[in-house]
């Protein structure tokens, strides 16, 4: 009788400190805009964030350092821990030569950064990964969900999928009014390259 009394009471003390342990969660982000509300969702439901901005695809060099400024500007009011491998725009050129076309680039960007963001994830005791691409609703959802979930499989570590996109409008209002630095395209030299042109076109028409 005695020891069923202390098995269960040691049952019930291990399932307590299992609840009590927080997860640690690494978020790849794309920008500080997009960071602002899945940052305030995780951390609303317990988990412990740090930011990686793996983003080789952004192009020029001045973008980069504009959105990785913008990071900064806005950990001065949310407090997080940011990683910042060292950017390499040929891993991303590597990745897309020869496969330039949308949407599969896109879907190969993706693929790169959250393969990149589960690595480093494994590799520093990280619990799981996400992405703030989760948030825009400029990008295919359920593409971004798929690929999160296989390279989880294939990296042995949960992949953390929320849609976060209700919270888009309101992030990207806040980070104005902040004076944060909004930027004006998805990020590759493909996406510059359209925006621009229809920046033109509307004006000459």
């Amino acid at each position: 009788m005695f020891s069923s009394r202390v098995m269960r009471r040691k049952n019930t003390q291990d399932r307590t400190r299992k609840t009590d342990i927080i997860m640690k969660l690494l978020l790849h982000t794309c920008c500080a805009p997009c960071l602002i509300y899945p940052l305030e969702r995780l951390r609303q439901n317990g988990l412990e964030v740090t930011g990686f901005f793996y983003n080789p695809n952004i192009h020029p060099f001045s973008e980069y350092k504009n959105r990785k400024q913008a990071i900064e500007d806005l950990k001065k009011t949310v407090d997080i821990e940011i990683i910042y491998p060292e950017y390499k725009p040929e891993e991303f050129f590597h990745t897309v030569n020869l496969k330039e076309s949308k949407p599969q680039r896109c879907s190969l960007c993706w693929t790169l950064r959250l393969q990149q963001t589960a690595k480093v994830a494994k590799e520093k005791g990280f619990d799981a990964f996400t992405t703030t691409l989760l948030v825009s609703p400029y990008q295919d959802q359920e593409l971004i969900k798929k690929i999160g979930n296989e390279i989880s499989e294939e990296e042995g570590i949960s992949f953390h999928y929320e849609d976060f996109r209700p919270g888009f409008r309101k992030a990207h209002n806040e980070a104005k009014a902040k004076g944060i630095y909004c930027q004006k395209y998805c990020g590759c030299i493909y996406s510059m390259s359209r925006r621009f042109t229809e920046h033109e076109v509307r004006h000459k028409s």
